[in-house]
């Protein structure tokens, strides 16, 4: 497996928007964690932008990953790059 950097951007007002998938998308994630599939994610403080680490066999595997999200598909996240990482320490 390697890991994989995600940067993404949220949509406007994304605080009230997000309220009604919230519960679904960390329950979803809490999952991802367990498997070790998720190593981090979250929003920057501005709640501009949103950060995560995952491990993956490849890109595609993110992307589908990011895409079967609630947040993605309600339009939460509003768009995203991957980017494969390696981790030196």
């Amino acid at each position: 497996m390697e890991k994989f950097i995600v940067f993404g951007k949220y949509c406007d007002d994304v605080i009230k928007k997000r309220e009604v998938f919230r519960n679904k998308h960390l329950s979803r994630l809490s999952i991802l964690k367990e498997k070790n599939i998720l190593i981090t994610l979250g929003p920057t403080k501005c709640t501009k932008y949103f950060f995560g680490i995952f491990n993956a066999n490849c890109e595609n595997d993110v992307e589908i990953l990011i895409e079967k999200d609630i947040y993605w598909r309600k339009g939460i996240w509003i768009e995203y790059n991957i980017y494969n990482w390696i981790q030196a320490f």
